[in-house]
């Protein structure tokens, strides 16, 4: 089953990335994935504090606003898609990336399957 890894980046260091993790440690977790034949696919966001929010009102105008957003302290930095077996597999492989660390966090959620 694919699962989708949210990561949530809880501080956002000098160079606008997540402050508690190096790109040494993404680097190995993201070669780990891969290795384990579990990566379906994964992109990091450019610049973790940039981001364009739209809504689409009920008169169909729309509402652009800037981002990051007050609602939230966490800022999404990226997400991988991994193919396992379950959900306590998915859980594994998030408790591992450099992600979860500290004040950040990892959403795991399951994508749907609309083949099935």
């Amino acid at each position: 089953m694919k699962y989708m890894l949210l990561i949530n980046a809880g501080a956002i260091g000098e160079s606008g990335g997540a402050a508690e993790c190096t790109v040494e440690d993404w680097m190995a977790y993201d070669k780990e994935v891969k290795d384990a034949g579990i990566f379906v696919s994964g992109e990091s966001l450019a610049d973790l504090v940039t981001a364009t929010a739209v809504r689409v009102g009920e008169d169909g105008k729309r509402t652009i606003t800037d981002g990051p957003f007050a609602e939230t302290r966490e800022v999404l930095g990226g997400f991988y898609v991994i193919d396992v077996p379950d959900l306590d597999v998915a859980l594994d492989w998030a408790a591992r990336c450099p992600g979860a660390r500290g004040s950040g966090s990892i959403v795991v959620r399951p994508i749907a399957d609309f083949d099935a």
